[in-house]
């Protein structure tokens, strides 16, 4: 089984980490978006909200979960 880390602290999470996201026109429905972490936009240690990255893909938004291997 997966395990998953909150996005709520940036401790949680590194470069390159492999995480789901929920984009700002996902709010509403929830929708997470899974890749890869290239940078991060939040400057403070924790967001309630999760900590907003950019993935390789271009996509940014705030991190919901960290997955763990």
């Amino acid at each position: 089984m997966t395990q998953k880390l909150p996005g709520t602290k940036r401790s949680n999470i590194k470069l390159g980490d492999l995480v789901e996201i929920v984009q700002k026109q996902h709010q509403a429905s929830g929708e997470l978006t899974e890749g890869l972490v290239k940078r991060f936009l939040t400057k403070s240690p924790q967001h309630p909200h999760g900590i907003k990255v950019l993935l390789d893909t271009g996509e940014v938004g705030r991190v919901k979960w960290v997955v763990l291997d």
